[in-house]
């Protein structure tokens, strides 16, 4: 598997446990919370350490979107239908 889509946690300070979903972009990646999946964070990890931004689940839509359609552009069909499976079980 892809290390790019190894399942991966991380904790926020107020809601507890986070699921990593995707990678955004350099440093970015777009979390959920780990049992209900209502809340998403875009998380930002720099030399300064690890930022949490909340954003809304229509957002959230459309970056895991934007990263199946680059996925599938370039190829990359093993790590397209991990993710299309993820996309999946949290938005639909």
């Amino acid at each position: 598997m892809n290390p790019d889509y190894s399942e991966t946690y991380i904790n926020h300070p107020t809601w507890g446990l986070l699921y990593r979903i995707c990678m955004v972009d350099d440093n970015q990646d777009l979390f959920t919370t780990l049992y209900a999946q209502r809340l998403f964070f875009l998380v930002t990890s720099d030399v300064k350490g690890i930022k949490f931004q909340s954003i809304g689940r229509t957002e959230a839509r459309m970056m895991l979107e934007n990263r199946l359609r680059t996925l599938r552009r370039s190829g990359k069909s093993q790590e397209y239908d991990q993710l299309q499976s993820v996309f999946q079980r949290t938005f639909q």
